[in-house]
């Protein structure tokens, strides 16, 4: 019973790293997977990950203990670290649904708004469609598994309660925001420019035969555009999104791995 005891705070924060990861990770942190399931399965896969941490040097319980004093800020920091990988990995389908939202607005789409489950928020249709179409291409790529792997090699490289948000993660953090940003834009700049240049098209038409109702012919034909477009590039679409998931955990990958 005492040497359980002496591995209990080191597990315990194997067990807090894995949860963060479930807090905002895509699909371990959906809000469709009661908060409850999401606790038992970070214990779970806590206590089954820690023997073999241990065996092989990644973790030691040396230097901890049970104090909730020394132990509190221990936890924060381990809760950071799964946080962030969580985080990370969810910037391509955040990036996707981004990209989506944008060509929705320019459809004139802003007003049909629905709730996402997965996000626990408010979008539009465009954004969630892009946004589930993203989670299926992660799903296939096997990313739960990867950041899962990654949050068990960031032992090697981050020990226990060791984390720290230096120049390094700032870079990597920024680095992979300003690439979901550019992801956004290339999914949605094809359907930007069409109905830009429709919306000059129909300010023409609207000058030379003023009798036209421009908006009652301009909104059904900006959407009728737009999706037209839209289908006609999602072969385009869906190579810049599986791109930029690979990327991401290629990214993720290789910080856990040599920092």
């Amino acid at each position: 019973m005492a040497t359980l005891l002496i591995h209990l705070p080191a597990a315990l924060l194997v067990i807090f790293r894995i949860g963060g990861l479930m807090l905002c990770a895509p699909v371990f942190g959906s809000n469709i997977i009661p908060v409850r399931v999401r606790i038992l399965l970070a214990f779970v896969l806590g206590i089954a990950l820690y023997p073999a941490l241990y065996s092989v040097g990644a973790v030691s319980p040396e230097g901890l203990s049970l104090d909730l004093a020394s132990l509190a800020p221990l936890v924060a920091l381990e809760i950071l670290v799964g946080l962030t990988i969580g985080l990370l990995a969810s910037l391509p389908l955040i990036a996707m649904q981004m990209g989506g939202l944008l060509m929705g607005q320019q459809m004139g789409l802003g007003f049909a708004t629905l709730y996402n489950p997965a996000l626990g928020d408010e979008g539009d249709v465009v954004g969630q469609l892009f946004f589930f179409l993203a989670l299926a291409g992660f799903l296939v790529v096997s990313g739960h598994e990867a950041i899962v792997a990654a949050v068990l090699h960031s032992f090697g490289h981050v020990p226990l309660g060791a984390f720290v948000f230096d120049a390094g993660v700032l870079t990597m953090v920024t680095g992979l925001l300003l690439s979901a940003v550019e992801v956004a834009l290339r999914v949605a700049a094809p359907v930007i420019a069409i109905i830009f240049l429709q919306s000059i098209a129909m300010g023409f038409v609207s000058r030379t035969v003023p009798q036209l109702n421009i908006l009652s012919l301009g909104f059904p034909l900006r959407i009728l555009v737009g999706f037209t477009v839209m289908v006609g590039g999602l072969v385009v679409i869906a190579d810049v999104g599986m791109g930029a998931i690979d990327d991401t955990l290629e990214s993720i990958t290789y910080w856990v791995r040599n920092g």
